[in-house]
């Protein structure tokens, strides 16, 4: 004989807590924007060493 080991979970949710799926944010960055910041910031810690090392 099989027994019933199915989780009974309350009708809503299931008890998870649902969030807005739509985050809207001031700034919107592309993933290219990111690599081209960081390429500028080690550009600029280059030139620091070269001038002032």
């Amino acid at each position: 004989m099989a027994q019933d080991t199915q989780v009974q979970m309350p009708g809503g949710f299931g008890g998870l807590m649902r969030f807005s799926e739509e985050y809207s944010s001031r700034f919107s960055l592309k993933p290219t924007h990111v690599i081209v910041f960081i390429i500028l910031i080690i550009v600029f810690r280059f030139s620091l060493g070269v001038f002032f090392g």
